[in-house]
């Protein structure tokens, strides 16, 4: 299959689609079941677009280049500081994985970094999420110590770029 990455907004049409799959499963995995409507909204609604929107952010979204464009996951990137980047919801669906997507996003969330002017790329993730940790550590991502409050995330990572 041929995919394409490219910028998209972080409002409307299919981010918004892709981030409420991206919650759908994380949230079920987080709770061992499938999560509700209602959990999906709330989680939906402490996301903010405006981190994912220029000049502080970018969100990237992979598309088929066939099935009409199809979009098949996505990665954001934010500013968290002058030099530092954050990459939030990296997520494809599970219908087009094991294609190098996630690598291929991940990359394409660097070079957004880069463009931004960072110099190192954050991020944190959970336990159980045990494939993004794998993916993380192969593309040369370290552990670090916690840099965030959040009390969901349990893992947290960093690389320089360049």
């Amino acid at each position: 299959m041929s995919w394409a990455i490219a910028r998209e907004p972080a409002v409307g049409g299919d981010a918004v689609a892709l981030h409420r799959a991206y919650l759908d499963e994380v949230v079920s995995r987080y709770y061992g079941r499938p999560a509700t409507p209602t959990e999906i909204d709330e989680e939906f609604a402490g996301m903010s677009p405006a981190d994912l929107t220029p000049p502080r952010g970018v969100l990237l979204v992979v598309r088929h280049r066939t099935e009409g464009g199809r979009a098949a996951g996505c990665a954001g990137v934010r500013l968290i500081g002058p030099k530092t980047a954050e990459l939030k919801r990296v997520w494809v669906r599970p219908e087009d994985r094991r294609h190098g997507l996630g690598s291929r996003l991940l990359t394409a969330a660097e070079e957004a970094a880069a463009d931004l002017g960072a110099t190192a790329v954050r991020l944190d993730t959970r336990g159980d999420l045990v494939e993004a940790r794998r993916l993380y550590a192969r593309h040369g991502y370290g552990e670090i110590p916690r840099y965030h409050d959040d009390p969901y995330a349990e893992h947290f990572f960093e690389k320089h770029l360049g």
